[in-house]
């Protein structure tokens, strides 16, 4: 039997096409970005997420001479939204860069650890989250749900 995955999403041309609530976030994981410290790659990362309480919660990549000691933006977003507001739901988290890392016309994305914690979190609430990805060129690619980032995530069913 053969199965094929699929990959569903929404592109936008720039992110003020967004809902009013989305560019919030965009606007919101743009301000946090300035606050990434990453002397080491130059590549800014800002997230932003919404609890299901209307809540945004912003985080930024961390990085650190001891690699792997840092912390992606995702990640920072994720774990202090578990950790103050277990109770609350992510509904959407939106993820913003800026650097050479990668070209200005291509895809942003966020690392395999970072999807990896996206589905952990969405499998534990029960609920998807909307992932809001703009590219430095402020294209914007908009999944449903963290799994269409992971579709083979560890632990999945």
């Amino acid at each position: 039997m053969r199965k094929e995955l699929t990959l569903s999403y929404e592109y936008f041309e720039s992110w003020k096409e967004l809902s009013e609530d989305d560019q919030e976030l965009v606007n919101r994981a743009l301000h946090v970005m300035d606050s990434a410290y990453a002397p080491y790659s130059n590549f800014k990362v800002g997230t932003s997420l919404r609890l299901s309480n209307k809540h945004i919660i912003n985080g930024s990549n961390q990085e650190n001479v001891a690699f792997p000691s840092g912390l992606c933006a995702e990640r920072v977003a994720l774990f202090y939204a578990g950790a103050n507001y277990p109770d609350l739901s992510v509904s959407t988290l939106c993820v913003v860069a800026s650097g050479d890392l990668l070209p200005q016309d291509k895809l942003l994305s966020p690392c395999g650890g970072c999807r990896q914690v996206m589905m952990e979190t969405e499998s534990r609430q029960g609920k998807n989250i909307r992932v809001i990805l703009v590219s430095q060129n402020n294209s914007v690619v908009v999944f449903n749900n963290a799994k269409s980032l992971l579709p083979l995530a560890f632990g999945a069913e």
